[in-house]
């Protein structure tokens, strides 16, 4: 008698689809869950809760090999990592006019000296505890459950089938990726000794969704804000768990950060790049974005 395949068996190599099969693939998954692609929950007064994509599960080569330009010692070891239950990531890094609406339900204190993003910018300058007590509140409003994304969840949705350094291919520009222009990809990786920056150095993030999408939908996943994840910081993949669990030999005092920002170069927004970030650390160039559990 044949034996009944496991479920990890049957888990799709997204990296070998082509964009119309991810979003197929994405249709599906959120057809059987009764959503569309994309969605949102609604908070208790009525008002939307952050707009959602729905991502598939999958399977996926996480981190980079040593030949890629921009690599880290700890994007490594290159591994398969299986994402073996769907989720919903938010469309965009929870912006400003999101988190006012907290601020206003939980009386949150803004303090007055750091700097803050209002409307459709991304918040910044908030601890890892005060994006705990936000997604305390959004669960409570919704009834839903939201978190934070596994490192591995948010490299996955961030690749969204693809293995080059950025989800739209070997390159990137200013047209792409809000980065710091002083700190170029392609001239780097043609071993220019000089260029002239092709836009302006900016003094901080930009609004969000002023990029184009990648497969799943998701805007910002490169550039503009570095990303919390709930993962604790580890210097290597080396012990990486292939299902995507956080690793136990992890540091508890730093949090892994994904994405690159305004003020990195070019090289540290790609889908491999990581950064630690201490446990009540914050930063103009440090936001989050939300996943929503199915």
């Amino acid at each position: 008698m044949l034996e009944t395949p496991s479920p990890e068996a049957r888990l799709l190599f997204v990296d070998e689809l082509d964009h119309q099969q991810i979003s197929q693939l994405q249709h599906n998954t959120a057809q059987h869950y009764g959503l569309a692609p994309h969605f949102h929950d609604t908070l208790k007064a009525g008002t939307n809760g952050p707009q959602l994509a729905v991502i598939p599960a999958g399977r996926f080569e996480m981190g980079s090999e040593r030949t890629e330009i921009g690599h880290q010692p700890d994007e490594a070891p290159r591994h398969l990592t299986m994402i073996t239950q769907p989720f919903a990531l938010g469309v965009y890094p929870i912006m400003g006019e999101e988190f006012r609406q907290f601020r206003k339900d939980t009386e949150w204190f803004l303090r007055p000296e750091l700097i803050w993003h209002e409307g459709r910018y991304p918040a910044i300058n908030i601890r890892i505890d005060d994006v705990k007590l936000y997604l305390a509140w959004l669960s409570l409003q919704t009834g839903q459950t939201y978190r934070l994304p596994t490192e591995a969840e948010w490299e996955y949705a961030a690749r969204a089938g693809t293995t080059t350094p950025f989800h739209h291919g070997e390159d990137v520009s200013c047209k792409d990726v809000h980065f710091n222009p002083l700190f170029p990809y392609k001239e780097k990786l043609d071993k220019r000794r000089w260029y002239m920056p092709r836009c302006f150095p900016s003094p901080k993030a930009s609004e969000v969704g002023l990029h184009a999408a990648n497969a799943w939908g998701l805007h910002d996943m490169h550039g503009n804000v570095w990303e919390f994840t709930q993962d604790h910081w580890t210097t290597s993949h080396l012990y990486a768990n292939r299902d995507g669990r956080p690793s136990a030999s992890a540091n508890t005092h730093w949090y892994v950060t994904k994405g690159g920002s305004w003020f990195d170069p070019a090289a540290r927004a790609r889908s491999a790049a990581r950064k630690k970030r201490y446990l009540d650390e914050m930063d103009t160039n440090l936001g989050f974005r939300v996943v929503r559990e199915l």
